[in-house]
Order: structure tokens, then sequence, then C-alpha cells
């Protein structure tokens, strides 16, 4: 019997839930249906372990193939499975079974609750767009509401962005007392407790030369933008990615000639936030080409399924800027938030991980 998480049974949920309202609607940056921004839906494929399935939406029908027998389900029942199977999803919790929804998803050919998928995105759809007379196969993420909040950037050793301590020389007991600060909010106070003593942090390069060289691809200085952002994270009761920006922005610490009024850093955050949700990770050689054409599927706690494509590139741009924030991952785990010596100088790790809010 398959079981799963709010978020793996979201992805059966949007699947059921776009059959049967034959059209996707795209989201505005606080998430919210723009009526007259929707797209027909063509038809949907979902990579299974037995290969393709197409599920093609004629009138009221949905025919599937793919299969040994072509199928055909009315639209309605689409409709009927999905008001139950969202029901289901929020009254559950952990990870769960659901058996009359694994019936049905056996009749059409689905047996998995998570697509195979070698890429970022976890359904195909083919839309007709009106405004250009033209079909496109657009690639989605699927992104549940329903469930805990879902990271964009994990976190790794890969993320952490290393600091050089300056206008201080901690003594070997002066590091101990400081690494041993063990508050919650122990990393905020090691800063502290730096610049009690007249220290100061200043960012050196980042822990991979692989996430470095992927972030100066995108932008050249990107890597010292970000390290602001993570210090000042860390040294701040500031957490949203567009609060952060705005504050980088006042602050102008890259001297950027602001006369004009450009926005650099919100513009180059925003490339950032794009490529991390179409491809770019951490840990491998990025070479800015974006997964499947991508975008996001959002699923809403009301139950509407959202998108925001790449397509509309201003409308995914906002939605991740104004979405997105930073959180403290585990120090432990991935090693930071202590000082520690290196040639006779004394350096301080600092670690980024990006949430949906």
């Amino acid at each position: 019997m398959l079981s799963g998480n709010k978020g793996e049974w979201s992805e059966i949920y949007a699947l059921f839930k776009l059959l049967g309202d034959k059209q996707l609607f795209a989201g505005d940056a606080d998430l919210n249906k723009i009526e007259e921004l929707f797209y027909p839906i063509i038809k949907i494929i979902r990579n299974e372990s037995g290969g393709n399935f197409e599920y093609k939406i004629n009138s009221d029908l949905v025919i599937i193939s793919g299969g040994k027998e072509q199928l055909r389900i009315p639209v309605k029942t689409f409709t009927e499975q999905s008001v139950k199977l969202l029901a289901t999803i929020k009254s559950s919790n952990g990870a769960f079974s659901i058996p009359e929804t694994e019936s049905f998803m056996n009749s059409i050919n689905c047996s998995s609750l998570k697509a195979k998928s070698t890429s970022k995105s976890d359904i195909q759809i083919v839309i007709h767009d009106q405004r250009i007379n033209q079909t496109a196969e657009l690639g989605f993420s699927i992104k549940s509401q329903l469930g805990g909040q879902a990271t964009l950037l994990n976190a790794g050793k890969t993320t952490n962005f290393i600091y050089q301590i300056s206008g201080f020389k901690p003594t070997e007991n002066q590091s101990k007392s400081i690494n041993e600060i063990d508050t919650k909010s122990k990393i905020k106070d090691r800063i502290e407790s730096i610049k009690h003593f007249g220290g100061n942090i200043n960012y050196v390069s980042l822990e991979q030369d692989v996430f470095k060289n992927n972030l100066v691809l995108i932008d050249s200085l990107l890597p010292n933008i970000l390290a602001e952002i993570v210090k000042t994270f860390y040294t701040s009761s500031l957490s949203s990615i567009k609060d952060l920006t705005e504050n980088i922005n006042k602050t102008n610490p890259l001297n950027y000639d602001k006369q004009f009024a450009h926005t650099f850093y919100e513009y180059k955050i925003k490339r950032f936030l794009t490529d991390v949700a179409l491809g770019m990770t951490p840990s491998k050689v990025w070479n800015g080409i974006y997964d499947a054409t991508g975008g996001y599927l959002i699923v809403k706690e009301n139950g509407d399924v959202l998108c925001y494509h790449i397509y509309n590139r201003n409308q995914f741009e906002e939605y991740l800027f104004q979405n997105t924030k930073l959180e403290t991952a585990s120090s432990s785990r991935h090693e930071f938030g202590k000082i520690y010596n290196e040639n006779g100088k004394s350096y301080f790790k600092l670690n980024l991980q990006i949430r949906f809010k």
C-alpha cells in the first residue's frame, strides 16, 4: 500500500485537481489567483516506472493513454476524487495511506505518489496560450502549503560562507568560551561576543568552490552580496529575503552607483532565486540551463493550484522574492558557527539555507 506525507499526496491532488478544472491559473506575488490569466490544459504527462502516461482532456472526458488500452474517465470523476483527497490530506499527519485514492490511482495507470524524475520537474503540462495562440509543454515542480514549509535551497557544508575575524585576536580560552555559548540564538550570540571584544567578521570565501563558481556564473559579485545578506541574517532580526535585500540596498556594502536608483541588489537576488528554483544546486556545476523549462505549481491550503512559471518571468521572480526567508540549519551537522584558526588567522563560518514562508 502507498504511504506518503502531505507534500507527497499533494502531487496526486494537483494531478486530479487540474484534470478536473481543465485549466491552469497563474498566481500573483501574494499567492492570489489571477482570474483573467489562465491556460486551458490540453494534456498532462506523468512519468511512471512503466513509462510515460498521457492524460488528455477532450471536452468532458479525460483520455488516458500509454498503458495496454486507452481509458476514458469523466472529468467530473477527477473533481470528485480531488475534493475527497484534499479533505483526507488536511485531516492526516505524518505518513499515511489512502486506500480509496490508491484504488482510483491504480485504475488510471498512476502507481506512485512521486513521478519518476531526473530533473526538478514533477509534472509536465501541455497548455494552450491564448495570447499567442500556441501550445507549450511546461515542466513544474510541485510545492504544497498543506504540509510543512518547503525548502528552496537546502543547507549543507556546500552552503557555508567563511568570514575572517578582524580587530580581535582571540586567545585559546576566549575562542573556547565563545564557542561554548549555547543559548537559543547561539550563533548570533557568539558573533555578538566577538563584537564585544572589538572584533568583526569579513567575508573571505565559500567553503566549496563549485557553489562559489555557480554564484559567480550568475553574477561575479553574487558571493559577496549573499555573504552580506547571510551576515545580516545572523546579526539582526531580519529573515525574509525581501527585508534582507531592502536592508542591503540601503547600506550598499558593494558601493554601487545609486544616483539613478538602479535596483542592483534586488535584480541579482531575484536572478539567484530563479536559478535555484529551476535547477541550480550547490554541489553540482551549474551551466545556466533551466530544468524542463520550469516553474512551480503551488497547492494552497484552500485547495487552489496556482502556477508560477519562467514563461511569466516577472511574476515568477516576484513570487520567489516575496515568499522566501533565511533560516538557521543545524550548526553541528553542517559545521559552522564556531571560531577556528588556520595559518595564524581566526575564522568563523555561517550557513545559507532558504525556505518558503
